[in-house]
């Protein structure tokens, strides 16, 4: 498949996904406003991940593949100039949409990762959440390191593919929110090696290694005791991240 097939599949497949979602917002069985708290924790990467990008008040970010746009706002609540853009227009109106419903501003623009339409050095704060492994990341990388400012920051949070038994699961079993384009794989090491050329102080940090159960097993106490376990495994063993679900890659520009 060529890079213009993946890229029209990739935006039919998540403007269906957003059609749906446009569907659940009108007859009210979801809805666009939502509390700062709850995204940051619906994940346990989300608020570490975020931290990461220091201080926003003042700043000019770019939620990167904005998606459903809780990012973009989150980030307008922390006092940043947000852009956003996705692949999908139909993202791009929910992301919209979202910015109206929740009393912030935010410019919100159809483009592609591989093809950023930002002047150089224009941000300083750059977010992403599942996008990077949609991507050409030699593209990818030279687009972010063009577009962040000298000193700016850029923090992703991906799917992680070192673990084969994880890797089983993902392809064999069921489980909730299991939709995936046809191409998308997780990323490992290998991945990262256009991204550390254009960021050689690049930082990866693993999330859910025995934590991740939450997919198929949800009991609270349990989990913030796997959660807890996870902590202090990563930090005594950090080679550990390579079995982890998810991690968060943090790029730094000279």
């Amino acid at each position: 498949m060529t890079g213009t097939d993946r890229r029209l599949s990739e935006q039919l497949f998540h403007d269906r996904q957003a059609a749906d979602r446009a569907d659940s917002f009108r007859a009210g069985t979801a809805a666009l406003r939502f509390d700062t708290d709850t995204y940051l924790d619906h994940e346990t990467w989300v608020r570490p991940a975020f931290a990461a990008l220091g201080a926003l008040r003042g700043r000019a970010a770019l939620d990167y593949g904005c998606g459903h746009g809780m990012a973009a706002v989150t980030m307008a609540r922390a006092g940043a100039r947000v852009t956003a853009f996705d692949l999908s227009p139909g993202y791009v109106q929910e992301a919209r949409e979202r910015a109206a419903a929740n009393g912030v501003s935010v410019e919100c623009v159809t483009a592609d990762g591989e093809e950023l339409p930002f002047a150089n050095a224009t941000f300083d704060a750059v977010w992403g959440n599942a996008i990077l492994h949609h991507l050409d990341l030699a593209k990818a990388g030279r687009e972010l390191k063009r577009v962040l400012k000298p000193g700016g920051v850029a923090v992703f949070c991906e799917p992680w593919g070192g673990n084969p038994l994880l890797g089983f699961a993902r392809r064999r079993l069921p489980y909730p929110g299991k939709d995936r384009t046809p191409d998308e794989q997780p990323l490992t090491n290998r991945d990262l090696r256009p991204l550390r050329a254009a960021f050689p102080d690049l930082d990866v940090r693993g999330f859910q290694l025995l934590g991740m159960v939450r997919r198929v097993w949800r009991r609270p106490r349990v989990l913030r005791t796997l959660d807890a376990a996870d902590e202090r495994l990563l930090r005594a063993v950090p080679a550990l991240r390579n079995w982890c679900r998810y991690v968060v890659i943090v790029l730094r520009a000279e």
